[in-house]
C-alpha cells in the first residue's frame, strides 16, 4: 500500500512539473540544429570582422545592451562604446591582428538563451614598442540570445591563458596530461 502511494504521489508531481523537462539546461541541440549552427555564424562573423579590422561589423555581432570583457579586463557596455574600443584597438596595437574562435561546447538554457565557450587565438598583436606580441591563446566565454529573430553576443568574457614555461630540471613542463 505504501508504496502505492509513493509511486501515486511521482506520477502526480511529473504531471504538475511536465514542464522541467522543456528546457534542460545540457549540451543538447533542444532540437534546433539551426540554432547551434547560428551561433557557430555568429562566432565566425567576430572572429572575421575582426581580423578585417571592422569595428562596427565586429560591434553588430553584440546586442544593442550587449556586455564585453576582454582579458585584461576591461569593461564595455553597449553597442556603440564596444563598437569605438575595437575602432581605437584596430588603429592601434591590434592593426595587424588576426584573431579565431573555435567553438568547444554551446549550452541551451532556453530556446532564446545559450552559453558558448570558444577557444581563441590572436596574432600579430604588437607591444607598445612596436614588436609583435606572441600568439595570445584564451577562452571565450559568451552568453548568446535570440533577439528578433537573430542571435547575438549578450555577454562576452575572454581569459587568456598563462604562458608555457619552459621545464627545467627541478619542474616539469606542464602539459594537459602532467598539470
Amino acid at each position: 500500500m505504501r508504496l502505492l502511494r509513493i509511486f501515486a504521489a511521482m506520477a502526480m508531481a511529473l504531471g504538475l512539473f511536465p514542464s522541467l523537462s522543456a528546457f534542460p539546461a545540457q549540451n543538447s541541440p533542444m532540437g534546433a540544429e539551426a540554432d547551434t549552427a547560428a551561433i557557430k555564424q555568429v562566432f565566425t562573423d567576430f572572429y572575421e570582422s575582426f581580423t578585417r579590422h571592422d569595428a562596427h561589423a565586429t560591434a553588430m555581432t553584440f546586442a544593442a545592451d550587449g556586455d564585453f570583457t576582454n582579458m585584461r579586463g576591461v569593461h564595455r557596455r553597449g553597442r556603440k562604446d564596444i563598437e569605438a574600443w575595437f575602432a581605437s584597438l584596430f588603429a592601434g596595437n591590434l592593426k595587424d591582428s588576426h584573431r579565431t574562435d573555435i567553438v568547444r561546447s554551446i549550452r541551451f538554457f532556453t530556446p532564446d538563451v545559450a552559453t558558448v565557450d570558444a577557444d581563441t587565438t590572436i596574432t600579430g598583436t604588437k607591444a607598445a614598442d612596436g614588436t609583435e606580441v606572441p600568439p595570445r591563446k584564451g577562452l571565450m566565454i559568451a552568453t548568446l540570445t535570440r533577439q528578433d529573430g537573430r542571435w547575438v553576443i549578450s555577454t562576452f568574457h575572454e581569459a587568456e591563458f598563462p604562458e608555457s614555461r619552459p621545464a627545467s630540471p627541478d619542474r616539469p613542463l606542464r602539459t594537459p596530461t602532467n598539470p
